[in-house]
């Protein structure tokens, strides 16, 4: 079938179609006036090679001057918030609307002999700009420059800060985050900035012709060629045009579709090796006595934080202990993890790792490691050079620290992977590279953000058993940031709850799993919970009518929780006369399949939403559909009672 495509309006099409006309005529005009039988002889003159090589001069040496102050410029602008950065950025794209005459004359007042620079420039250093071949290269990078630090400031904006901090994190310090992770990932944009700046700075005309005149073999560059060729020998100054012409289509076309002013996302593979994007069918390299030849790390660093500010809790923990940090979003755990990591104004931490306090130190000093939600393995690099950053960071020779990060590599099953880029890795390779990148670094803090959360339900218990059984052997604290009850309770000792930046409940997960303190987590969990303030026979339940009967009741006025296992609610058609000393009438309103199970959420006018779990059968004989009228009960000994 012929595929439709709406119909572009007359109103639109007609004036693109003179814009593209005005656009193209005056190109179409110099192909069709130059002279072709003359053009070699045109190009070959010696006055335009000589002008040809004067504009390769000033435009390479307007770029190296570009990209010496404008890489810089562009970081601050997209990095740094400062009084006046309005006026910076504004300066920045002042010469892209200003007439090049006038900023020709502004040069020659600020640089001139007789301008506000100039004499000292001359008296001290000896330098006279105006009428020199330097004069022309100031001159062609005042006009040039801005179009490189516009292209990376905006890749510089588009990137992941991620990278940046897990690299930093890692033990990098700033300016070498900057030059092996920064520059490399936003290259792209940095490359199209420098080709646009070198192709302006290549046909500058009028700045240049006003500040540093117009002097054969000094400052008369090409475009300067082709004014003084119009005035006698016009088809001559056509094929120069021409030449300009091919250089500046030839940018644009390099240009087109393969550089980009933000930095490429890359994502990793859906599958690499194996079934679930796991790697378990691939052959793994030979890696005998590997557990003796990579210790866990020596030592051991016990953790006390205290956190202020958006979050405000106290956290201490013994040595290879594993927390497992939860609560609904915006609880603060996010806010959390970078106090510790010293990247956040939100919150302070004042941190001990050990003997050490290293509330003071930057973050690549602290030797905190950092595992966000995707890894962030730097796209640019290998995994095993993804691996071996913490080390090379840290000053460790390259072949100590390629060896090292391969044994680790090898540990967590995918050291035959090494040479792989992160785009060429499965969810769970990713993962696992990721935290051979962190432990390698050899941290005294560990924290993971969601380690688990992207991966697929297969890959994802492989990756926790790996995850548990390599955890063991870590000498610190490790943090993870979970919303799965699984991973909660199979990989932390103990669980942190959090709730309005506030620690709710620190226990160890078979606590938390009985007695939950927040509503949140007991939803996690499964569980119904209801706020409310204790009675003397139970609990009066926010958004309830009626009061919740519990067997171990708290003393009356505590702000507490009731929590109900679902599997403790029954449902009738007619009210109950049996045991439960807790009925309510109700509506089904949704019906879910749990496994093997039937979940039924039960709204009411009496009492909050209450979520029974029965079994199919049981949902068969009571004819369960949405809307269909049902009394819930709930025993008393059922209901616990938790103080929050």
């Amino acid at each position: 079938m012929r595929r439709l495509t709406p119909r572009t309006p007359v109103a639109l099409a007609l004036p693109a179609l003179a814009a593209v006309a005005l656009l193209s005529l005056p190109l179409v005009g110099i192909l069709a006036r130059t002279s072709w039988s003359e053009l070699g002889a045109h190009l070959g003159s010696p006055e335009a090679v000589e002008a040809l090589r004067l504009s390769l001069v000033v435009s390479l040496w307007s770029l190296g001057l570009s990209l010496l102050l404008g890489v810089p410029l562009a970081w601050l602008l997209a990095r740094v918030s400062f009084p006046g950065k309005a006026l910076v950025r504004s300066l920045v794209l002042l010469p892209m609307v200003l007439p090049p005459t006038v900023g020709g004359v502004a040069l020659l007042l600020a640089f001139g002999r007789r301008g506000v620079l100039g004499p000292w420039l001359e008296d001290w250093f000896g330098i006279t700009l105006p009428f020199h071949t330097s004069g022309a290269v100031v001159a062609a990078t005042f006009v040039s420059m801005p179009f490189l630090v516009i292209s990376l400031e905006g890749a510089l904006a588009g990137l992941d800060r991620r990278y940046e901090e897990t690299a930093a994190s890692l033990g990098a310090p700033p300016l070498r985050v900057f030059r092996t992770v920064t520059l490399p990932i936003v290259a792209p944009g940095l490359a199209a900035g420098a080709a646009l700046t070198w192709a302006r700075a290549l046909g500058e005309f009028g700045a240049t012709i006003t500040f540093a005149g117009n002097l054969p073999g000094s400052t008369q560059t090409l475009p300067l060629q082709v004014y003084l060729l119009l005035q006698d020998r016009p088809e001559a100054a056509t094929s120069v045009s021409l030449l300009l012409l091919a250089i500046a289509m030839a940018v644009l076309v390099a240009l087109r579709g393969r550089w980009s002013t933000a930095p490429r996302r890359f994502a990793p593979a859906a599958t690499v090796d194996g079934p679930d994007g796991d790697d378990r069918a691939a052959p793994r390299r030979p890696d005998p006595g590997c557990a003796a030849d990579a210790p866990a790390h020596p030592g051991s660093w016990a953790l006390h934080a205290e956190i202020t500010g958006f979050t405000d809790l106290v956290l201490d923990a013994p040595p290879g202990t594993t927390v497992a940090v939860v609560g609904p979003n915006g609880a603060g755990k996010s806010t959390f993890l970078r106090a510790l990591l010293a990247l956040t104004d939100r919150a302070h931490a004042r941190l001990t790792l050990g003997d050490t306090d290293v509330t003071g130190l930057p973050a690549h000093r602290r030797g905190v490691a950092w595992v966000p939600q995707d890894g962030a393995l730097f796209p640019h690099l290998t995994a095993l050079a993804n691996t071996a950053y913490g080390l090379r960071a840290r000053g460790v020779p390259r072949a100590e620290a390629r060896a090292t990060a391969q044994r680790w590599l090898d540990r967590l099953g995918v050291g035959h992977l090494a040479h792989r880029r992160p785009a060429q890795l499965s969810g769970g390779q990713a993962q696992r590279v990721a935290l051979a990148r962190a432990l390698a670094a050899r941290p005294r803090l560990l924290l993971l953000d969601e380690p688990l959360a992207a991966l697929d339900q297969t890959t994802r218990a492989h990756v926790r058993h790996t995850l548990r059984r390599h955890l063991d052997g870590f000498g610190g604290v490790c943090l993870i940031v979970t919303h799965d009850p699984v991973e909660a309770v199979s990989l932390a000792d103990r669980v942190l709850v959090l709730e309005d930046g506030r620690a709710l409940q620190d226990a160890t997960p078979a606590e938390v799993t009985r007695h939950p303190r927040s509503p949140w987590v007991a939803r996690m969990l499964g569980r119904n919970a209801w706020p409310g303030s204790a009675t003397a026979d139970g609990l009066a339940p926010v958004g309830g009518t009626t009061t919740v009967v519990a067997a171990e009741p708290l003393p009356e006025g505590t702000d507490a929780l009731a929590i109900i296992a679902p599997e403790a609610v029954s449902l009738h058609r007619d009210r109950p006369t049996g045991s439960p000393r807790n009925v309510w009438p109700g509506t089904v309103r949704e019906i879910t399949a749990v496994g093997s199970r039937m979940r039924v959420l039960v709204t009411s006018d009496e009492a909050p939403d209450l979520v029974a779990e029965i079994t199919p059968a049981a949902a068969a004989d009571l004819r369960l559909a949405d809307g269909t009228p049902v009394f819930t009960g709930v025993k008393a000994t059922e209901v616990a009672l938790v103080p929050r």
